[in-house]
């Protein structure tokens, strides 16, 4: 395994963790990628695609100008992208898990959004679109950018 593989890998469970119980995050994402080894051989070129699709390539930074506050679009950094991407992802598994009718793990959730997010469908991608959206409609405001 090469060390993009495993820098992915880290970082999924990294963004796993509460309360920096660093090993039960590791258990959860090899339960996740256990479930999706049953249904794709590779996993983790599966958790590069989801990440590479979900990654989103400008955001909004609120800049305040003669007492009003505008929604300014910026160009994001690719360690920003990947953040956003993989905290999406986790956040989209901790929602689907609440509202489940029934009694879903959070390794079934993850692995369910997992492939989602690799297919552009998804609210990881719905989010990611929004975005996008916001940061085009604002784009008249662009000139209020000092960098």
């Amino acid at each position: 395994m090469d060390g993009g593989k495993k820098r992915l890998i880290n970082k999924l469970v990294h963004s796993c963790m509460i309360g920096g119980e660093k090993t039960k995050s590791r258990a959860t994402v090899s339960k996740t990628f256990s479930r999706l080894s049953q249904t794709t051989p590779d996993v983790i070129t599966l958790l590069a695609h989801a990440i590479e699709n979900v990654k989103p390539t400008r955001e909004v930074e609120k800049v305040r100008i003669a007492g009003t506050t505008h929604n300014v679009p910026k160009i994001l950094a690719k360690k920003r992208q990947e953040t956003l991407a993989f905290r999406w992802i986790v956040e989209a598994a901790v929602k689907r898990r609440i509202m489940s009718q029934r009694n879903e793990s959070f390794d079934q959730c993850l692995s369910a959004e997992i492939p989602e997010a690799s297919q552009k469908r998804g609210s990881t991608r719905k989010r990611r679109d929004d975005l996008h959206k916001l940061a085009e409609a604002n784009r008249s405001f662009a000139h209020y950018r000092w960098w």
